[in-house]
């Protein structure tokens, strides 16, 4: 049984040290080339990778690449891990392929049905074209696709290792239905994001194609290796204005990179959770300068420490509300002179969900705070 799992990458990136892992340059008929191997010989769509996202190097492994018994697909910053948090060796694969069909990613679930969140961020009539286009070639899996696309499941990433020969199948399958709805896709006024559209679709057809045919199915975690480019030159830029005190740059320049990549507040981008820090910090600054003429930036205007600033206070909110508020917690608390009202209430409306509760938590809270400089 011989294995090979191929790393998307549209970046240079340190692959892993295992020869199982095959960096595939994704795109690379539109890119430099990055010295690894590329999808943009023999049969190929390549050049369509703004729209097909890692499906390009999907399709040419199926169209061009034989010599595997079993093929994985994953991506230069997520990778399938076992039970330790460590990537897979291949005597783990071969035991776990063994038994299963098909090792993928946990499955997901969302907080509303897929069919209501793909409207919440992508154009909804996409998903309809989807659905009548599968009804039309396939209509022995109407079924399943009606009863998944109203529930709350679906997998993700484009992530998984199957046998070559499912995994032909299923690309058979899969590519026969994206073309035909690109044929019937009227892309006018589409940002780079929703361009993606055929990523973000495959995903949940990878779920419509393991569960109409029954596909004994191992699920792991995926592990993240450090952060997305475009994640990482935000961060630094924001950063930056933070440094000249221009808070409302550093707002109008976060909104203009989200209405650009709305998943830049994902998980998945945002592993660190720091953009989600800069937002609190860039509203607190906004309410403490209207209210007092001055806010945190005044002080602190060193990225690290203002991370570190606001994550302390959300623990100390967080903890507080729970019930587990700590010594250091409340250390924090007492002896920062730094710490506005408004401050303090941007953080109790993110943890305390029970909106008759904040103003009361709010007040508690910022009794405990000294600070005479936002009195």
């Amino acid at each position: 049984m011989s294995i090979k799992i191929f790393v998307m990458t549209h970046k240079p990136f340190t692959p892993p040290e295992d020869s199982m892992y095959v960096p595939l340059h994704v795109g690379r008929a539109n890119a430099s080339d990055l010295g690894y191997a590329g999808d943009d010989t023999l049969d190929s769509i390549s050049a369509q990778n703004p729209y097909f996202c890692e499906l390009t190097g999907m399709y040419w492994l199926w169209k061009n690449y034989h010599e595997t018994d079993y093929i994985g697909i994953c991506h230069y910053r997520r990778y399938l891990i076992n039970e330790q948090g460590a990537i897979f060796t291949e005597k783990q694969l071969k035991k776990l392929l063994a038994k299963n069909d098909i090792i993928t990613t946990k499955l997901l679930t969302l907080t509303c049905s897929y069919y209501h969140g793909f409207g919440e961020n992508h154009h909804q009539k996409d998903l309809i074209t989807t659905e009548q286009v599968l009804k039309e070639m396939y209509p022995e899996y109407a079924d399943t696709f009606d009863r998944l696309v109203h529930g709350p499941n679906t997998y993700f990433g484009n992530i998984f290792i199957t046998s070559k020969e499912n995994y032909d199948r299923y690309c058979e399958w899969l590519f026969a239905i994206l073309f035909e709805v690109q044929k019937r896709t009227d892309f006018t006024g589409y940002n780079d994001y929703h361009k993606r559209l055929f990523g973000f679709l495959s995903e949940f057809l990878q779920t419509v194609w393991i569960q109409y045919h029954n596909l004994k199915t191992c699920e792991c975690k995926v592990g993240m290796v450090g952060e997305k480019y475009e994640t990482r030159k935000l961060r630094e830029q924001l950063a930056a204005f933070f440094e000249k005190r221009d808070y409302t740059a550093a707002g109008n320049y976060f909104m203009e990179c989200y209405k650009k990549r709305p998943d830049v507040l994902m998980e998945a981008s945002d592993v660190t959770g720091e953009l989600h820090l800069c937002m609190q910090i860039i509203s607190t600054c906004s309410f403490e300068d209207e209210k007092y003429g001055h806010c945190i930036l005044d002080d602190i205007r060193d990225y690290n420490n203002l991370i570190t600033h606001f994550h302390r206070l959300n623990s100390a909110v967080s903890n507080y509300l729970s019930g587990n508020l700590t010594t250091e917690n409340r250390q924090f608390l007492e002896r920062s002179s730094l710490l506005s009202p408004e401050a303090v209430s941007i953080s109790v409306k993110m943890f305390c969900k029970d909106v008759s509760k904040q103003t009361d938590v709010e007040k508690e809270i910022s009794a405990i705070c000294p600070c005479k400089k936002y009195k």
